[in-house]
This record gives C-alpha cells, sequence and structure tokens, in this order.
C-alpha cells in the first residue's frame, strides 16, 4: 500500500481516505484510470466549496469521455455528499440520474452496501423538487416514477413523495388518497426514522387544519429509529401549532422551550425554525418572536434550501406585523453583512418588510414553477393568521426535563451524549485555550506545532467529526517514493491518522486523516478524547516528518 489515497483500496479506503466506497467500486472491470484516480483524491481533500465541486464534475465529466466508469461514479458519489453537506439538494438531479444510468449499464460497479445509500440518494432528488423551484417538474417526476418501478418494497416512500408533491402543488384531495397508502404502508428501508416520518404526516395534517388528527399521528414517546439523532424535538416541532389550536398552550409553550434549546445552534434544524417563529407570534409572545429572530437572521443568508428560507421569512414577516402591533416597533436587529451586502441595524417595522419581500419572491417562483398560486396563498393566509387565545407563561429555558430525561444526580451533565455540533468543538477548543479560526463553512482551523489541522463535520446531518492535518514541512517532488515509503510505514505501525500523499505546484504535502462517526451523539467529555487524540496524533505526525532528512 502507498500513501496516496488513489492506492489505498487495498486497505478498504477510497481515494479520499474514507472506508467504502473505493473498495465497492474496484470490481469488475479495468482499472480505474490512475491519473484520475489521483485527481479524485487531490480534489477530495481540497477545501469545501464551489472551486470543489467544480473540480469534481470535472472529473467525472473527464472519466465520461474515457470510458472510465468506475472514476466516474465515484466522482458523482463524492459531488452527491458534497451537496448534501452544504444543503444544494437541488442540484442532486443529474449526478444521481448519472449515477443511475451507470449502475444500470453496468451494474458489477455497485457493491452490495452501496444500493441503499444510492436509494436514498434518489429520494433525495425528488425531494429536492419541494426545497427549490430551481428543479423542473419533469425532472422529479421522472426520478419519482422510476423510484417506484425499482422500490416494490417500500411502497411507503413512493406513497409519501407523491403525497407530499401533490401537497406542495396544492392538490389536497390527491395528497389526501396518498397520505391513506402512506400511513397504511408498512415503512421500507429507504423512509428513515419511523417517529420523524411520523411527524411528517402530522406537518401534512396540520397544514390542512386537521390539528387533532395531527397529534393523533405523533408517537406518544419519540426515541427515533436506530440512526436518528433528531427525536424527541423533531417531534415536540411538529406538533407545536396543534396543542395550541386545540387548547393545550401550556403543552405546547413546555414543547417550543425544549426543542429551541437544541434547535437554536444546529444547523440541519434551519427548516423548523419557522415553526418556532410562529409559534411565538401565535402564542402571544412577540417580544420572544422578537430574540429567535434575531438570534437566526444571519442563517437566512445560508439557508437550508429555498422552502425552508421562504418559510422562515414569512413566519419572521408574522413576527414582526405582531411584535408592531404589541408596541414593539422601536426595536432594532442587527443584520450581518453578508457578501456585497453591508451590515445594517434594521427596526422591527423595517425587517418585517425585507423579510416580506424575500418571501413573496421566493413563494412567486416556486409558483411560476409549479403552475399554480399555492405557495403565495399559503404565505399569505400565515401573515393574516393571529394568536387565539391569552399567552401562557413560557417555562424556563433552563427548566429541567421530564424527570426520565433527567441524569442521575451523580451522572455529572458532560456524560449526556447530543448531537455533534460547531459550538461543541470550539466549546472543547476554548477549554483546551487553542486558537483556532472558523470559517464561513463551519470549518475549525488551528496551527499546532509543526501542524495545521482542520476540524470539520461530515455526513448529512453533520454527524461525522473529520480531522485533517497537513505537516508544516514539504518535500520537492522528486521525493514522491520516498514520501510514499514513510506513509507506508505510518500506515502500518500506527493506526492514526491515516497518512497520504499530494502533489502540488511541484511540492509534496503529507496529510493525515481522521474520521469518526457519532450518528447516535457524542457526550462532551467523549469529544474531549476524540479532539486530544487528533491533536495529538497530527501534531506527532507533522513531527515525524519534519525529522524526515
Amino acid at each position: 500500500m502507498t500513501g496516496r489515497g488513489g492506492d489505498l483500496a487495498g486497505r478498504g479506503l477510497d481515494p479520499f481516505g474514507l472506508p467504502g466506497w473505493w473498495s465497492g467500486l474496484r470490481r469488475g472491470g479495468r482499472g480505474p484510470d490512475p491519473a484520475l484516480a489521483g485527481a479524485l483524491a487531490d480534489a477530495r481533500d481540497t477545501p469545501d466549496g464551489e472551486a470543489r465541486s467544480t473540480e469534481l464534475e470535472r472529473i467525472a465529466a473527464h472519466a465520461d469521455a474515457t470510458g472510465d466508469d468506475r472514476t466516474a461514479l465515484a466522482a458523482r458519489f463524492a459531488l452527491i455528499e458534497a451537496y448534501l453537506l452544504h444543503g444544494q439538494r437541488w442540484r442532486l438531479v443529474e449526478p444521481v440520474r448519472r449515477c443511475l444510468a451507470t449502475v444500470e449499464r453496468r451494474p458489477d460497479l455497485l457493491a452490495a452496501d452501496q444500493a441503499e445509500p444510492l436509494r436514498r440518494y434518489r429520494r433525495y432528488a425528488v425531494e429536492a423538487l419541494l426545497g427549490s423551484p430551481r428543479v423542473g417538474l419533469d425532472q422529479a417526476r421522472a426520478m419519482l416514477d422510476d423510484l417506484a418501478a425499482r422500490a416494490a418494497d417500500d411502497p411507503a416512500v413512493v406513497a409519501e413523495l407523491r403525497c407530499r408533491i401533490a401537497d406542495h402543488l396544492g392538490d389536497e384531495p390527491t395528497a389526501r388518497r396518498w397520505y391513506e397508502h402512506w400511513s397504511t404502508a408498512d415503512p421500507g428501508p429507504v423512509g428513515g426514522c419511523p417517529d420523524c416520518a411520523a411527524a411528517r404526516r402530522a406537518e401534512l395534517l396540520a397544514g390542512w387544519g386537521d390539528h387533532r388528527a395531527a397529534l393523533a399521528a405523533l408517537p406518544d414517546s419519540p426515541h427515533g429509529g436506530v440512526d436518528c439523532t433528531e427525536q424527541p424535538e423533531r417531534t415536540l416541532v411538529a406538533g407545536l401549532l396543534s396543542w395550541l389550536r386545540t387548547g393545550e398552550p401550556e403543552r405546547a409553550a413546555e414543547a417550543h422551550v425544549r426543542a429551541y434549546r437544541r434547535h437554536r445552534r444546529e444547523r440541519a434544524a434551519f427548516p423548523l425554525l419557522a415553526t418556532h417563529l410562529r409559534w411565538c407570534a401565535l402564542a402571544g409572545h412577540p417580544a420572544r418572536g422578537v430574540d429567535v429572530l434575531a438570534e437566526q437572521l444571519p442563517r437566512l443568508d445560508r439557508p437550508h434550501d429555498d422552502l425552508s428560507a421562504m418559510e422562515f421569512a414569512a413566519a419572521g414577516a408574522l413576527v414582526c406585523a405582531l411584535a408592531v402591533e404589541a408596541g414593539l416597533g422601536g426595536r432594532t436587529v442587527h443584520r450581518p453583512a453578508y457578501g456585497v451586502r453591508p451590515a445594517a441595524e434594521l427596526d422591527v417595522a423595517t425587517l418585517g418588510a425585507t423579510l416580506l419581500g424575500v418571501a413573496t419572491a421566493l413563494a412567486g417562483s416556486f409558483d411560476a414553477r409549479n403552475g399554480t398560486g399555492h405557495q403565495s396563498g399559503r404565505i399569505a393566509s400565515w401573515l393574516a393568521e393571529r394568536p387565539a387565545a391569552a399567552p401562557v407563561p413560557l417555562p424556563p429555558d433552563d427548566a429541567a426535563d421530564d424527570a426520565a430525561d433527567d441524569p442521575p444526580d451523580d451522572d455529572p451533565p458532560d456524560e449526556e451524549p447530543r448531537p455533534l455540533s460547531l459550538a461543541m468543538i470550539t466549546a472543547e477548543l476554548d477549554r483546551r485555550g487553542d486558537r483556532y479560526a472558523v470559517d464561513d463553512r463551519g470549518a475549525v482551523t488551528g496551527r499546532w506545532g509543526e501542524a495545521l489541522i482542520q476540524f470539520r463535520q461530515a455526513g448529512e446531518r453533520g454527524e461525522i467529526l473529520q480531522a485533517r492535518s497537513v505537516a508544516n514541512r514539504r518535500l520537492p517532488a522528486d521525493r514522491l517514493a520516498e514520501a510514499y515509503a514513510f506513509c507506508n510505514a505510518w500506515n502500518h505501525d500506527r493506526l492514526l491518522p491515516k497518512a497520504y500523499v499530494h502533489e502540488r505546484e511541484g511540492e509534496l504535502l503529507l496529510a493525515g486523516h481522521v474520521a469518526t462517526d457519532l450518528a447516535h451523539g457524542v457526550a462532551p467529555a467523549q469529544l474531549t478524547v476524540l479532539l486530544d487524540a487528533a491533536v495529538d496524533t497530527g501534531v506527532a505526525y507533522a513531527e515525524a516528518v519534519a525529522a524526515l532528512p
């Protein structure tokens, strides 16, 4: 084995230094083009962003032109993962379509454990229709028809997607017919967490005004599926407005406070913030709504998708309108600079007008694509809502959850697992006294001794902790064989980090990589161990590079 990512397949690693994909894609046919495999490894190690996606697209297109199906498939899998990581699901349709066409032609290229992820990607590509008007109706329907033809063992996911698309277009009778199929079908492998599916059903029913039916659809004690870290807060948000409308405002208040305590800092929770804002407005807490809006406003510049941006902006406009009616129009909210837009202090009325413009523009884009006026009408109905009852007191934000959820008295809070977040990473580095910088993509970079180390979250929900270390010392390109030998020896003798070589502009960069899957959450004490290990091993690796002759 060698230190270069493209040559690690013998150890079951892909060109990116991660397990699984490449080892499966090697089976059958001729081997991948070594030059393209190396370019793919280099692209995977470049900083996240548009340049990386562009390079992956270039590699996939070049592989198509040369008939290298393996590399084309690997590049598009990497491209799909990059889009998912950065909330660009609207871009999934084409790479997923090309992956499916390649696998149809060459089924031997796909390992058995890769079939289910590809099915999930196909679902995400269909859902992209709901999230962005940039996806064509015909594209999504063709993808859904293909999914239906291939997913005989998962009728629930097909019924769900047909139901949600009909609802999105404003065809409630059709949506209700598919809802019956969805709610009675056995869940399949692509449906995800059953409690989260129940929450999505409850949200549909609440949108149709069936609040009691929505509450009946929710699980009594949500715990999520095996790999779900979104519960029970996901279910609590799904019930917020229905509890309020059915005469249980105290329960709704407790659910809002408990769920927002978590969602306030989770990047993946952005689509749920609109419900939190609407609840604040309709429960008679416009001041809290303005507080939430001020705290979350920067996230509107980098939204999860267009639909969540539209809903957040509409809910924010409602909060501002009710705040003005309550005499809070003089409050100001800081809107940070973004791109060419300067920072500004906006009074509540002006902010509300700005958000209304964002919401109506996005709703108009959806309606233009859909050929209906449903989304504009939905936003208008939100803005016409008013509180239905007197406000109830909010429980304190630091209130203990139900006794069943409380840790034992002798069990410190740091032992409680929670979803990985940027705040947890930076808090631990602060505790260590380290100096670091955080870029606009949430990557945390610092220098420790001879190593430059970057921590970032990967995966669909940011559940994977990745640590990349790069040695300060560079080697000349003519020492490539020596660099490979060094990385071979390091990987043979040590577990962390996995070492590899990149050649750039006549120099060799020796880098290391550590990835830890934290899908079930991580306790702060555990994160301490992981970060300490990543820093210590990264520094040791860089020092070993510095000690080379």
